[in-house]
Parts: C-alpha cells; structure tokens; sequence
C-alpha cells in the first residue's frame, strides 16, 4: 500500500478545480451566514455547559446504577461533540475554508463520527436492557450490575473508536484553486499496489463507508431499539403491568431525537454517492450536507434538556446542586464579613477598655493625691 497525495478521485478533482465566485463569498458576510454562524457558537456554549452539569450532578449527586451509567456515557460522547463544535463554527465563520490543517482536520471528522457510532450504540444497548428487565426480571436481578454496565459501555467504545478508523484514515485538507482549503473524504489514498481504476475504487470507496455508517450508526441501532420497545409493551401488556412511564418517556424522547437529527445527514450521504456526479442535485446535496452535519452536532444539545424535562428528579438534583454551590459562596463570604466584624469589634473593645482603665486609673490618682494630703 502507497500513498499517493497527488492523485484525486473524480469528486474532488471537481472540487479542486471549483472557483464559483457566489462560493468566494465568506458566509460572514452575509445576514444569514452571520446568524448561521451565531447558532453555532450558542448551540457550543449552551451544549458544553449542559454536558458538563449532566455529567457532574449525575455523577456526583444521584446514586450510581445502570441507568445513570448510561447517561453518563451518553453526557459524555454529547459533550465531546460539542466541544469540537468551536472548530466548525471556525469554518463558516472563515468562508468555509478549513484553516486548522490537516491533523485537526481528521481529529474533528472523527469526534463528529465517534459521536454518530457511540450515540446509536448506546441507545441500543438501552433498549436492550429494558428488553431483559421486562422479559428476565430473575436474571437482572441477579446479574444487571453496574459493573457489567461499565463493561459493557466500554465495548461499545472501543467498537466505536474501530468504526471511527476507516474515516479518519480518508478524511484530509484539500487545497482549492479558489485559496480555500476544504476538509472532506480523500479516497485516493492508501491505493493498492496493482493496476486499478481510481474512479472505480473511489465509487467503491464512497459508497461502502456512506451504507457503513447507515446501518451501524443509524439502521441497526434503529431496529434493536422498536423490536426492543415492542417486546417490551407486548409483554407488560399480556401481563397487565404498568410501564414504567418516566424512563420510558426520557428513552423515547432521545431515540424520536436521534432520528430526527441524523436521519437528513443519513439519507443525503447516501444521496451523494449513488446519484452521477454530473447530476444537477450534487449541488444542492452539496450545499445540505453541512446543514444536515449542523442538525446531527444539536443532537448533543437536545438530549440534556431531554434528561431534565423527562425526569424531574434530575431536574431537582441540578437546582439544589446550584442552589448549594452558591450558598457555600455565599457563606464563605459571610463567614469572612463576620470574622472582619468580628475581629474589627474585639479592636474597638479592647480600645475602650483600654481607655476606660486610663481613665479610671487617673481619678483614682486624682483621688489619692488630696487624701495624702490630708493625711500628712
């Protein structure tokens, strides 16, 4: 295997050699490219602060369990994601030309892809344990531990970070004739050492990473979570139970999320590939795909307002963790007011009694003086 950094595949020879003069224009410049901009950085802000404050009041102030491991994780890849979210909002705002080069390039492309992988993972490994509390309540007695829950999102990780690797192995800066710099797919990397054709390699390519993380990020998770979900009704309802209708909200609530956020980058990446690259929809797939990117990184920003809203003792817990973080600064700075008042009257006191003991002591001597007197 080579690697042969000249070579192009027919898509990016295209984007090489495009110099429209509308792309030309810094999307700052514009009213609508600035707000574009906007969102970005507030849906960053608003998802770091979120992610954080999920991941320290449930890991700090609720009670360690199965469930709270997931969340956990899922805060976790949520937050990662936002995290990275600066450098994109840095694209748009420079005229989407990548100016970080080609390392961070691949590091941010394979942030946005190990969130896809672990978000999809998780939320079927979640269904999947509802699925085995309802139908082997005797066995997750027994055996759903949070140990095994641990093992098992740390699988899920791994599993995540391999289906990450082929996408940061072809994602690359790509100069434009235009002066941008553009991060995207490279396929013309890492060819074979026998005679090939780049445009049949490059299709091939394209369209095998483009239906891989259809059906592991998105398809497969999808699946595991509706059969798990129908089991699970079908059984409560045979043994006229009641569901447990707050985790079940908070769990649908995230999964009906998770479709409507990655659904549009799914559906026009496999666009892009299957439809001629000399088909006019290219460019509209073209001008989608980053907005359709922007809709899956709001996923991150959803699911923590999804926690508190679906489940209320959540929502407790960060208030009063607030309410607590600013009653120890408040109290610190009285306790500080006090120790200054304090010490500031123990000065004037012992001032005073100073000077009233001066002062008795002289009309005791004015006192004594005449009586010598007298006496003598």
């Amino acid at each position: 295997m080579s690697v042969n950094s000249a070579l192009y595949c027919p898509r990016i020879q295209g984007m090489v050699n495009f110099t429209s003069k509308a792309n030309s224009t810094a999307a700052g410049t514009t009213p609508l490219g600035a707000f574009t901009i906007f969102l970005h950085g507030l849906f960053s802000t608003i998802g770091i602060v979120e992610n954080l404050l999920i991941l320290i009041v449930v890991g700090l102030q609720v009670r360690r369990s199965v469930i709270s491991i997931w969340i956990l994780n899922l805060a976790a890849s949520d937050l990662l994601a936002t995290a990275s979210l600066p450098a994109f909002t840095l694209f748009l705002a420079r005229g989407k030309t990548w100016e970080l080069g080609r390392t961070f390039c691949r590091v941010h492309s394979s942030v946005f892809f190990l969130n896809m992988f672990v978000s999809g993972f998780l939320l079927a490994a979640i269904s999947l344990d509802r699925c085995l509390v309802v139908l082997k309540p005797v066995w997750a007695q027994n055996y759903r531990t949070t140990r095994l829950a641990l093992k098992i999102c740390g699988s899920l990780w791994f599993l995540a970070f391999a289906c990450t690797i082929p996408f940061y192995i072809f994602r690359d800066a790509i100069p434009q004739r235009s002066g941008k710099t553009q991060c995207y797919y490279h396929y013309a990397r890492w060819l074979p050492n026998q005679p090939f054709d780049v445009a049949a390699l490059c299709k091939y390519r394209e369209k095998t990473l483009a239906i891989f993380k259809l059906m592991f990020a998105f398809v497969i998770p999808l699946v595991i979570i509706i059969l798990s979900y129908i089991v699970v009704n079908t059984s409560l309802a045979r043994r006229g139970c009641r569901r447990s209708y707050r985790f079940v909200r908070l769990v649908i609530a995230v999964v009906v999320s998770f479709v409507i956020c990655w659904a549009p980058y799914h559906l026009l990446s496999v666009m892009e590939v299957i439809t001629p690259l000399t088909h006019p929809s290219q460019m509209a797939i073209a001008k989608a795909l980053p907005s359709a990117a922007s809709v899956g990184f709001l996923n991150s920003v959803l699911n923590p307002i999804l926690y508190v809203f679906s489940c209320p003792d959540l929502c407790t817990k960060i208030r009063h963790s607030l309410s607590a973080v600013m009653e120890t600064v408040l109290a610190e700075d009285l306790a500080e007011f006090a120790r200054r008042r304090s010490t500031m009257r123990s000065s004037d006191m012992a001032g005073t009694c100073r000077g009233r003991k001066i002062h008795n002591l002289n009309i005791f001597k004015l006192r004594i003086v005449p009586l010598n007197r007298a006496i003598k």
